[in-house]
């Protein structure tokens, strides 16, 4: 992901309320966040090797 352009709301005071993004940046930002929680749920799981994943794919049909 790039650089978020971002906006702010202020109140009267000049102090940030809120902020705006663009709707591409804010979707980016949601799918990190998922990715992140899968990962955060994933983190006890048993690793495998590159080549037992490669032995899989195939085995599927996906390599």
């Amino acid at each position: 992901m790039g650089k978020i352009h971002a906006q702010f709301l202020t109140d009267e005071h000049g102090k940030k309320t809120a902020v705006v993004i663009p709707v591409e940046d804010y979707e980016e930002l949601l799918e990190d966040i998922n990715d992140l929680a899968v990962i955060a749920e994933r983190r006890e799981e048993q690793t495998v090797s590159f080549d037992t994943l490669k032995k899989r794919l195939k085995a599927d049909g996906l390599l």
